[in-house]
């Protein structure tokens, strides 16, 4: 990590938030303009993602982080192929942030806070946090900060996926791009 990159620029910034943002958006509006294809959201979906691709490729964004990015697209749209449930797009979306809650909280928990782990990696410096005794405890607040924000997002989701809200789902606030590893 440079001088000039912050913690933002590593999470995906704004451009993380809107590139993640798109193929769900994508996917309600194939499924509307359709008249509620799943097939026609689906293949909605992956065509923005691919493009989504596309452009992050050209940006010279990291390749692996690209096609995780894609391949979450891919299951989702899979997923919802397979159910025939529009809303079951956004499963793996509300998976994800139920078990980065618990992740964050049991790393909490356990003392050894997930943010520590990921900065400590991200930084160079590996577990080295660990031997100021400031350091284990901000991060452990940070984390919880983490939990509660996943916890949160599965709060808002969780009436969304079970009332079958399709549009509201789409619309929702997205996470950022997760495929680089980090916390959204």
């Amino acid at each position: 990590m440079t001088a000039q990159e912050s913690l933002a620029d590593l999470l995906g910034g704004r451009r993380g938030a809107v590139d993640a943002s798109l193929p769900p958006l994508g996917f309600v509006a194939g499924w509307l303009a359709s008249g509620r294809s799943v097939l026609a959201g689906a293949v909605t979906a992956l065509a923005v993602g691919l493009a989504v691709a596309a452009w992050r490729l050209y940006r010279a964004d990291r390749p692996r982080a690209v096609l995780i990015g894609l391949i979450g697209v891919c299951v989702a749209a899979l997923i919802a192929l397979r159910t025939g449930r529009a809303a079951d797009f956004f499963l793996l979306q509300l998976f994800a942030n139920a078990a980065s809650a618990l992740l964050f909280a049991v790393s909490t928990a356990i003392r050894w806070p997930l943010l520590g782990v990921i900065v400590g990696i991200v930084l160079g410096q590996r577990t080295r946090w660990r031997r100021d005794p400031d350091l284990p405890r901000a991060y452990g607040r940070g984390s919880l900060v983490w939990t509660a924000q996943y916890a949160l997002r599965v709060a808002v989701f969780l009436p969304l996926y079970e009332g079958d809200l399709v549009v509201a789902l789409g619309v929702a606030p997205q996470p950022h791009d997760t495929s680089t590893g980090t916390p959204p």
